[in-house]
């Protein structure tokens, strides 16, 4: 296995720059996940990192090579896509083995790739089966056995488990960080779906716009963003920001009627202030605001406030207690758990 260097990697469509100078690591067997809204460039990325798209400029390394102008063929990689792509007139086995058939690899190693994979992703009883007769994460196993009889340096998904229902995409979910435990695989991944992200990723890469935002582990870029833009993308449901001031070291949010002492010593005037909604506590002598929708996920709740200023905020409630649309609901925070950022740059302001 090996891991992949992205430097100065720029892309191109004409005069139309999409890829602003990438420069990038991902380690040798570990599973990096690039995130950002539509339009971002991370797909576009990925297809670079594979060949599918051309480099305009830089360089890519898959472990010791420079595979900037190789064909995908050449790079040791091999690609889930988002659809299975798999011949319907052919089984299971002979979906997942019919690369390697093509490139004329005995059939004796053909059996012994396509019964490891088959092993790996528990495909053992599917394998006389053709696709019609698969479900959509039976399918998308497949296309991901199909990956692995390949032997590659590096795996790169594509969305893969955007086409799956809620259900399947969790179990899919487990299986690819099985796989990824088992084999110990350098993965790139990218997704629009942040659990997905999150609960997948050795390392995130939020892209905006073709440029990088941050890079870190998952809770690391969750309590600790850079930016606005990464503290709003990372999060489900997305942090709360409000108007506010900062006035002799003390930071004023007048929708709430809250005042911090964060020491910001050496900043004053406009600030953007965050806040988590599980850091929004339920407190009768806090900031009264009303409740404009609850939506009730079992044993948590997101609640939907309006303030008296026009002013909105969600928060978390555990418990059996659930607000009701119309109640008056008094929220507080600890000043410990308050977010700063600058309204021109959108950096993170830091005491």
């Amino acid at each position: 296995m090996s891991g992949v260097t992205l430097r100065n990697a720029v892309k191109k469509y004409g005069d139309v720059k999409v890829i602003h100078g990438i420069d990038l690591d991902v380690q040798d067997g570990e599973f990096c996940v690039f995130v950002g809204p539509s339009g971002c460039g991370k797909s576009t990325l990925l297809r670079m990192i594979a060949g599918l798209e051309e480099t305009t400029a830089g360089r890519i390394d898959i472990g010791a090579r420079d595979v900037t102008r190789l064909d995908p063929s050449d790079r040791g990689v091999a690609m889930v896509f988002q659809t299975y792509a798999l011949y319907p007139h052919m089984t299971v086995k002979d979906n997942m083995g019919f690369g390697l058939k093509m490139n004329g690899h005995p059939k004796a190693e053909i059996a012994t790739k396509v019964a490891e994979a088959s092993r790996i992703l528990k495909l053992d009883d599917y394998l006389a089966r053709k696709p019609a007769a698969l479900s959509g994460g039976q399918r998308q196993r497949v296309s991901i056995g199909r990956a692995i009889v390949r032997g590659p340096e590096v795996f790169l998904f594509d969305e893969p488990l955007s086409n799956l229902d809620a259900e399947l995409r969790v179990e899919m979910r487990v299986e690819i960080a099985r796989l990824h435990k088992e084999i110990g695989a350098t993965m790139i991944y990218v997704t629009h779906d942040q659990v997905e992200a999150m609960t997948l990723a050795d390392k995130i890469v939020v892209l905006r716009k073709g440029v990088i935002e941050q890079v870190g582990a998952p809770m690391d870029l969750y309590r600790d963003p850079d930016n606005k833009f990464v503290a709003g993308f990372i999060g489900s449901p997305a942090m709360n920001f409000m108007a506010g001031d900062i006035v002799d070291g003390t930071v004023i949010v007048p929708g709430m009627k809250a005042r911090f002492d964060l020491g910001v010593t050496n900043q004053s005037g406009p600030v953007i202030v965050g806040m988590r909604a599980e850091h929004l506590m339920v407190d009768a002598q806090g900031d009264t605001h009303t409740v404009d929708l609850t939506e009730s996920l079992g044993g948590v709740s997101y609640v939907y406030l309006l303030g008296d200023t026009g002013e909105r905020v969600v928060i978390e409630e555990r418990g059996d207690h659930r607000s009701r649309m119309g109640d008056r609901v008094g929220i507080s925070i600890e000043a410990s758990r308050v977010y700063l950022f600058d309204p021109k740059t959108e950096h993170r302001i830091r005491s």
